[in-house]
């Protein structure tokens, strides 16, 4: 799984001094690993939200649930989540998915009013969360609508490492037959590891979830000598 990233620790160096957000220069201050660090003594945290719909350009995090972790510990004491007030009502197909009502999100606090306690629960670890191009979207354009920067960070993609896991079980064969691998929900990865069932679209719960699935993943499919680097997004 070794690529090429952006050298993450240096990059956090030029975004602390570029931020014009006390809170984002704050984050930036508190540095990231090296990319040479080992999976075992590297610090994560699991993140996941909950949106109004799927379109981060239109839609709006409603959600955050999020849990530090290590490959040996999930740290459910330093677990946290908030209820956010979105930029627009909620959609009757959304609240079915993921329960959270109107009155909530009416008594709920905006995301700049969360957004000092949500940086420094994710500041010095590596981000984890099941489908990268949802979550980064989604904080990119709700930061960008409400105080005009973006937040950037590595992430480890647990959905990436599965699919690089099934298309290495299908094979050379298998990948030119186009053979089905099977599928990358977080549900379905969790059951390959006969991890237990969690109900889904609760962003604490489903965070809890890819932590765990993480740390089944790395025990299944990498070395003990596998860098952050090798992993990291």
């Amino acid at each position: 799984m070794s690529k090429k990233t952006k050298n993450w620790a240096d990059f956090f160096v030029q975004a602390n001094a570029n931020a014009k957000d006390s809170r984002l220069r704050d984050y930036y201050a508190q540095g990231m690993v090296a990319d040479d660090c080992l999976l075992s003594q590297t610090p994560f945290v699991a993140l996941d939200f909950e949106t109004t719909g799927l379109n981060p350009e239109e839609d709006d995090i409603i959600s955050i649930g999020l849990v530090p972790f290590t490959l040996k510990r999930i740290q459910l004491n330093q677990s946290a989540e908030w209820l956010v007030k979105p930029n627009q009502p909620l959609e009757e197909e959304s609240v079915v998915i993921h329960g959270i009502t109107h009155n909530e999100v009416r008594r709920a606090p905006v995301l700049d009013k969360i957004l000092e306690p949500l940086l420094t629960a994710l500041a010095g670890r590596v981000v984890v969360v099941h489908h990268r191009a949802i979550e980064c979207q989604f904080i990119h354009h709700a930061l960008m609508q409400r105080i005009q920067e973006t937040l950037e960070f590595p992430v480890v993609d647990t959905m990436e490492v599965e699919k690089q896991a099934l298309s290495h079980r299908q094979g050379l064969v298998g990948r030119m037959l186009k053979r089905p691998t099977g599928s990358v929900r977080l549900h379905d990865c969790r059951r390959r590891y006969s991890l237990p069932y969690y109900k889904a679209h609760q962003a604490l719960t489903d965070a809890i979830a890819t932590a765990e699935l993480f740390q089944a993943q790395a025990a299944y499919h990498f070395r003990d000598d596998t860098r952050i680097g090798d992993v990291w997004l």
